[in-house]
């Protein structure tokens, strides 16, 4: 826990095509952090819209930003296009070299393995792209929130804000953190158990995986590509998150070299510990 008479500069990195609740879910709790200052960078200070419309402006240009304490990276459709970006890598990267905490959520998981980041840690994201960690150096763990050193994963989407919570636990104490989640009233009762691949049906799984086909298919090549320009060991054949536990994400067969302490098959289905 950081002193609460520190002041803390909290800082989000924003893009076109961002999932807004990435960003809009974390900032419910990293904004409402004790004696911190919280705003948004962008590229541009011009205003951008999420994959879904919605209108959002930064506070500032990434090169306006100070050194960060806590520097957030979201995730959405957009985190494509900036995986090749090296204005957006080298912030993340100069930004998360001095940071007390770094948190990821969804696919901000990739653009923080394209600065080359992710190698050797415990990590998570989104369970369309979770087995694409590895092209990245990273562990791949199949859990909501994972939590390694300063660093500070989370699964997907609504993960944000459990993910932020327990920032905001490990920068200010626990009391803090629940006095946050009581203003939010989050305490979530969803009306279906239909939020990861494992719980939702088959047909459901099925459908959501032919939607993002084509995506998941771009960010393969992609993931493929850094990973040879990394010179970062992967299997040369992973698959998509099984839309049940018992199918294994790979085997034995098709795996090249991994990194050093990996056994030669996981499930990465299951959390690893």
């Amino acid at each position: 826990m950081i002193p609460r008479d520190t002041h803390l500069h909290i800082g989000s990195l924003l893009f076109e095509g961002i999932d807004q609740i990435d960003l809009t879910g974390p900032f419910e709790v990293l904004s409402r952090i004790p004696n911190s200052t919280y705003r948004i960078y962008g590229k541009t200070s011009a205003p951008v819209r999420d994959l879904k419309g919605l209108l959002l402006t930064p506070d500032a240009t990434l090169g306006d930003a100070p050194p960060l304490d806590v520097l957030h990276v979201p995730g959405g459709r957009g985190q494509e296009a900036l995986m090749d970006d090296a204005e957006v890598l080298g912030w993340i990267a100069q930004q998360a070299a001095s940071a007390s905490s770094i948190f990821s959520v969804c696919t901000g998981a990739l653009l923080c393995g394209a600065a080359g980041l992710l190698k050797g840690r415990r990590a998570t994201t989104h369970w369309a792209s979770f087995h694409l960690l590895p092209f990245f150096g990273a562990i791949p763990i199949n859990e909501r929130v994972v939590v390694d050193g300063a660093w500070i994963f989370a699964a997907g989407v609504t993960a944000g804000i459990d993910g932020a919570l327990r920032l905001a636990a490990e920068l200010r104490g626990d009391e803090a953190a629940q006095a946050i989640q009581l203003h939010m009233v989050y305490a979530p009762e969803p009306p279906f158990n239909a939020g990861t691949p494992e719980t939702a049906p088959a047909a459901i799984v099925a459908q959501a995986r032919q939607s993002a086909r084509d995506l998941t298919a771009k960010r393969e090549r992609t993931a493929q590509r850094i990973a040879a320009k990394l010179d970062i060991p992967v299997p040369t054949q992973v698959h998509p998150m099984s839309s049940t536990a018992e199918e294994p994400l790979a085997t034995n067969e098709g795996l090249s070299a991994l990194p050093p302490g990996w056994p030669a098959y996981r499930d990465f289905t299951k959390p690893t510990l």
